[in-house]
């Protein structure tokens, strides 16, 4: 056993000439100059900002307009915020349990979110805080929900791997388990005939299960408008992806579905990807997998330092170089959209947001007795009583 514990896999190495995707989050570039900032106007991505298998790259020119990167960039900074307070909180032995912040991958949940419509689905993992806002949730039914109070978007009782909207479906615990509950909305979707595209999450980490593989093959099988959305963020719990996967390159792993990379560090590229992926879905030409290279900060959750399997050097290195925020930051005063001191204030909007929803969501009391009996069922469909731990124990519906 112990020559086994010291084996390590030999890591797959790019050939020198393999093209690689660019990740730096400040790399887009203004086409002509702006005349009038009410309209939109033209960029152009890096361009090693996509990479395909299967199927065409999207154009590298990209339309964007003032009013939706200013949203976009406050909404990053929202997010983060919210994640910095759920860290604090957690740190204060306020939210017990299970928790795994996004800190790092807010261009992968923001632009995601500009890239898609109201009635299409998500459906993600267990890193989920940022979609279930940017879906229709709130930061206080967030926190609350971390907090186990009844303001909570899951009434306390869900917890940090359980929260869901109306076009959110989580928010789920079991690693990959996920990827064929998307299949399957995907699948009601076409079946009533809508016009929308659903998009299944999962980590580079997941990407090994075999129901993945499996909802892959249904989903083609089918002709599903399902995106299988791999976030690479490089490391499977404390596993890089080298030492875990034979084939890093996620987006080629579909068989027959075509796939696409996409710079997960720059919010106008992973807009632009998402629009595309959805456009190709909807369209009837089947699923389609996109892999996000991206990054997170800190570990995997917050019983991880996230030091003992990489460098502090490598999370300051990309904190100080390809940040999403910082990179659209750049975007937007090089272009003349806003002045430092607009998007200062804009940051002072965020953090007040974020405080003012932890405080209203520490004022919420804690799930009652009683609530144990609720929310087992969908509403409408609960059975006449329910049996407690003891057989003497009924609840009456």
């Amino acid at each position: 056993m112990a020559s086994l514990a010291r084996f390590r896999p030999a890591v797959r190495r790019i050939p020198a000439f393999a093209r690689a995707i660019q990740t730096s989050a400040d790399t887009t570039q203004l086409q002509d100059t702006i005349q009038d900032y009410s309209q939109p106007f033209t960029v152009k991505l890096h361009e090693e900002s996509f990479r395909s298998y299967q199927c065409e790259t999207p154009s590298l020119e990209v339309e964007v307009k003032k009013d939706e990167l200013l949203k976009m960039y406050k909404d990053m900074q929202t997010m983060r915020r919210m994640e910095m307070a759920a860290d604090a909180l957690y740190k204060a032995k306020l939210i017990r349990g299970f928790c795994h912040l996004a800190i790092g991958q807010e261009a992968v949940s923001v632009g995601l979110e500009y890239g898609i419509k109201p009635e299409d689905r998500v459906i993600t993992a267990y890193r989920c805080h940022p979609f279930a806002v940017m879906r229709g949730g709130t930061i206080k039914g967030v926190i609350a929900e971390l907090l186990g109070r009844q303001a909570g978007m899951s009434h306390g009782k869900g917890g940090s791997m359980h929260i869901f909207t109306p076009s959110f479906f989580g928010g789920n615990g079991i690693v990959g388990a996920q990827v064929p509950v998307g299949a399957g909305i995907a699948f009601a979707q076409k079946y009533l005939g809508k016009d929308t595209a659903t998009f299944a999450l999962y980590g580079d980490g997941a990407s090994n299960q075999g129901q993945v593989f499996e909802a892959f093959n249904m989903a083609k099988l089918w002709g599903l408008p399902a995106v299988f959305v791999c976030e690479n963020n490089k490391y499977g719990m404390g596993t890089s992806a080298e030492r875990s996967s034979s084939n890093t390159e996620y987006f080629t792993r579909g068989d027959k579905i075509p796939g696409l990379q996409v710079n997960g560090m720059d919010i106008i590229a992973s807009r632009h990807a998402v629009q595309y992926a959805r456009k190709w879905v909807t369209e009837g030409n089947g699923p389609l997998l996109m892999e996000f290279v991206t990054y997170r900060y800190g570990g995997h959750s917050m019983s991880d330092p996230g030091t003992t399997y990489r460098t502090r050097e490598e999370v300051q290195r990309m904190r100080s170089t390809q940040d999403p925020i910082r990179g659209l930051q750049r975007y937007i005063e090089e272009w003349g959209l806003a002045t430092e001191q607009e998007l200062k204030q804009l940051d002072k909007d965020a953090k007040a947001e974020v405080d003012q929803a932890v405080e209203e969501a520490k004022q919420s009391p804690e799930p009652l007795t009683k609530d144990l009996w609720t929310d087992i069922y969908y509403k409408g469909t609960e059975p006449s009583s329910m049996r407690g731990r003891e057989r003497e124990e009924v609840h009456h519906y």
